[in-house]
């Protein structure tokens, strides 16, 4: 049971006879009569337990939009529903409205909606569904909460797929499909074609040549259906915030924009989410299933407090590509990676395959290195200049094992791991 608003103002309002008539018998005939209205109001008051609740499933939305959920509100009670209801989500689901006044006849169905906007990846849950039937006089209510399962799937934002369409047209380029093709050490014959001034004389088709009587060139193209595995590291380094979100979400934007450019490129995409343990692994997928499969898989990717695991990305590196592939580890370029063994997995890695480390760094120590006009912030700007000067040497050290190096803010991070493919399949190192 509980009491409302209404009931505590009609007992406020036995002041009055009270104080005209100061006696005891006056105070306990008023307590009575309104706890007699009380009772009556109760009675007739439909039973929350007759309510029967339900609610409707939510497709999967991805962060940043607008998801409805429907439940059903169904009276089997003889007597009308007076209710407010109150559809409970966690804070992450950013629900709008969650209270909905309710009149329902018996035997009838009524349905609410409340509005979530998440503003955060995952999955958010219902808390829990509180009924409050009210009598006809408003001052009291019965009150049951029930557990409804709810449950909707935020995916990954993908934002940084407004960087694909200008990826695309380079790589139409690239690929043959305009006038410009690229020659280089590990890709693949396109075409012959006649000599013109500039050409490289090493493209020269000299057998064929002397079959024409002209000398003609061969054109090349990218290598098609190579492998790139992208290890996503979900260890401590990836719980650190950069503005608003941790490092991690940096990481996933570009893993889904360079799986988006991959597959396009005919490539096969392998991930791997992997700290101390090997949390989530995609593979197996091409083209729009891919991306499918990437987005169930990262929404539910979440940091650990824990140190990464470099030897087992080194044993699944091994256990899972037999040739030469791209390898991209998405990481943090801290000065404690020289202990966890990243330099010595990253030369390990480069014997075989051409490794590529992404970082995603800190917009605010850019900042603070600049700002010196105080005592505290002179100090703030010595440790953030000592700590980049740290991370330089490191990205000096995995560059001299053949590791590239990619450091950028998180807004900038997905397309510089782009370009940086891009690059190396148009060298031919792929």
């Amino acid at each position: 049971m509980a009491l409302t608003g209404r009931a505590m103002v009609l007992l406020a309002l036995g002041i009055v006879p009270v104080l005209l008539v100061p006696q005891w018998v006056t105070l306990v005939t008023w307590l009575a009569l309104w706890a007699g209205l009380l009772g009556v109001d109760a009675a007739r008051a439909a039973p929350v337990s007759d309510v029967r609740l339900r609610r409707s499933t939510i497709p999967a939305l991805r962060h940043g939009q607008e998801a409805v959920s429907q439940l059903q509100v169904l009276n089997t009670a003889p007597r009308v529903l007076r209710a407010v209801v109150r559809d409970a989500w966690q804070p992450s689901a950013g629900a709008g409205v969650t209270r909905h006044r309710l009149v329902v006849p018996p035997g009838e169905l009524r349905r609410v909606s409340t509005g979530l906007r998440p503003w955060r990846r995952g999955d958010i849950r219902a808390a829990g569904v509180t009924v409050r039937s009210f009598g006809p006089l408003g001052l009291l209510a019965r009150q049951r909460t029930a557990h409804v399962p709810g449950l909707a799937r935020v995916l990954p934002e993908f934002s940084s797929r407004r960087h694909l369409p200008s990826r695309l047209a380079r790589l139409r380029e690239m690929d043959g499909r305009t006038a410009v093709h690229v020659r280089g050490q590990g890709t693949e014959f396109d075409s012959l074609r006649e000599y013109v001034i500039g050409d490289d004389v090493r493209a020269i088709d000299w057998r064929a040549s002397a079959r024409r009587a002209d000398v003609v060139v061969r054109t090349w193209r990218p290598e098609r259906d190579r492998r790139v595995f992208i290890v996503l590291d979900t260890s401590r380094l990836s719980a650190a915030r950069l503005g608003h979100a941790p490092r991690l979400d940096a990481g996933i934007e570009a893993a889904l924009l360079l799986s988006a450019l991959a597959t396009r490129a005919g490539d096969r995409v392998e991930l791997v989410a992997v700290d101390h343990a090997v949390h989530t692994r995609v593979r197996g997928a091409q083209g729009a299933a891919l991306m499918s499969n990437l987005a169930e898989g990262l929404a539910q990717v979440e940091p650990d407090l824990v140190e990464p695991d470099w030897p087992l990305v080194a044993r699944e590196v091994r256990e899972r590509l037999s040739q030469r592939s791209l390898v991209v580890i998405l990481t943090a370029l801290e000065p404690g990676a020289v202990e966890s063994g990243l330099i010595s997995v990253a030369a390990a890695i480069g014997r075989d395959h051409q490794v590529l480390l992404a970082s995603a760094e800190d917009p605010d120590a850019d900042r603070m290195r600049l700002q010196r006009t105080s005592t505290a912030e002179l100090f703030d700007a010595a440790a953030a200049e000592r700590a980049e000067l740290e991370r330089a040497a490191l990205a000096q050290r995995l560059t001299r094992t053949g590791a590239r190096v990619v450091r950028r803010g998180p807004e900038d991070l997905a397309p510089g791991v782009a370009d940086s493919y891009l690059a190396l399949k148009s060298a031919g190192l792929l």
